[in-house]
């Protein structure tokens, strides 16, 4: 019988985010100028008006986002126990 020795290792933890990494409000923010400065292209530019079901569908699935994280925020707040832990 051959005995092949195993080495069981702890993962390291990984070092904390920077503060400025945990809050969504500016990433959000950006995303949805981005989709909106898009969307008014694509209303504007003739050359761009097959790109606006996309621009539109892409804000509406922001807008579905922020909504989602926004509800779940709330819901942390309220002290709901399924709700999402870690939200600000």
């Amino acid at each position: 019988m051959i005995d092949i020795g195993y080495v069981v290792s702890v993962a390291p933890e990984p070092p904390a985010l920077p503060a400025a990494l945990l809050k969504p409000w500016p990433v959000i923010v950006v995303i949805t100028a981005a989709w909106l400065i898009a969307v008014v292209l694509a209303f504007a530019v003739p050359g761009l008006h097959e790109l606006r079901p996309y621009t539109v569908a892409g804000l509406a699935v922001g807008a579905l986002g922020t909504s989602i994280f926004l509800w779940q925020r709330r819901e942390v707040r309220r002290g709901s126990r399924g709700a999402q832990s870690g939200l600000s």
